[in-house]
């Protein structure tokens, strides 16, 4: 069976945000469930100390490298959660991200959270998903 994605949608707001209220899922086969990805570099120190712009680009290319290890890509996302401590500032760089989804045509359902500090000191953006293939 393939794999069958449908929006479920009672209103349409979100979709102009880059998320779906639901999404019906089936003919999946393979599902992953990615850790929060932030702005660290491949030898695990973090980078851009207090800037949101460049921690959200490089939280959505880790996000890419680990689902193009499992051979999926941002189209399959079907959940992506949003962790920031300052969602005020967050708000005028979220194009970077909605961009490359809207890029990938998929809007995944999506919850964004302010909340008080990340893991590492100086991360201001966290990155979590779901996707499936």
């Amino acid at each position: 069976m393939a794999l069958k994605r449908t929006g479920v949608n009672p209103v349409t707001w979100s979709l102009e945000m880059g998320f779906t209220q639901g999404e019906l899922v089936s003919g999946a086969t393979r599902t992953l469930y990615v850790s929060g990805q932030t702005s660290m570099n491949q030898d695990g120190r973090p980078e851009h100390d207090g800037d949101i712009a460049p921690q959200l680009k490089l939280s959505v290319d880790n996000l890419e490298a680990v689902l193009a290890a499992a051979g999926m890509t941002l189209a399959n996302l079907v959940r992506l959660n949003v962790y920031t401590i300052d969602v005020d500032a967050l708000f005028p760089h979220y194009g970077e991200l909605a961009g490359r989804l809207a890029a990938a045509s998929v809007s995944p359902t999506s919850t964004m959270l302010g909340i008080s500090r990340l893991a590492v000191p100086g991360q201001l953006v966290e990155l979590e998903g779901t996707a499936v293939a």
